[in-house]
């Protein structure tokens, strides 16, 4: 365990949040674009967990997800809109206790600099909705070196049939 690692969950602590594995999202109806809801909208359609990741940038405790030993063939698709990111085959345990993959579906995500902890990072997104699903860094393994670090809470998984 590292720094950083210890560092993101002492804040969390601090603030008190608390991260439980549940489905975070029911499609009610078909929608043409996840971009205009309100947050309003997407605090009804989500859970309070799933809405500080998602919509508020936050980040979950650490070795939380039911989705860190998730091993099974399939597809891992953004909590808010269902919009399918990573393949299962791209999933690695880094360790770091956040589900990880070093390399995400084409045209999946959006990124962006972060700055909230001072030192520049990428930060990724759902391509549909634009929620947040966590940050990539370049310690990952072949054949990319990256390793998308992602919120348990941010993903759902749909096994292969």
């Amino acid at each position: 365990m590292n720094r950083r690692f210890l560092m993101i969950g002492f804040i969390n602590s601090l603030l008190g949040f608390t991260i439980k594995p549940k489905r975070a999202f029911a499609v009610t109806k078909p929608m043409s674009n996840y971009k205009t809801l309100t947050d309003a909208e997407w605090e009804n359609r989500l859970s309070k967990e799933a809405f500080y990741v998602l919509r508020k940038e936050g980040t979950e405790r650490p070795f939380s997800s039911s989705l860190n030993d998730e091993k099974r063939k399939g597809t891992f698709s953004c909590a808010g809109c269902g919009f399918a990111l990573f393949s299962s085959k791209t999933k690695f345990d880094s360790g770091t206790g956040w589900p990880s993959f070093f390399d995400h579906l084409p045209d999946a995500i959006e990124t962006k600099t972060d700055f909230k902890l001072i030192v520049p990072r990428t930060e990724y997104h759902c391509r549909r909705c634009g929620g947040h699903q966590g940050h990539v860094f370049n310690d990952g393994p072949r054949p990319t070196g990256k390793r998308y670090c992602n919120n348990g809470v941010a993903l759902e998984f749909e096994a292969d049939s």
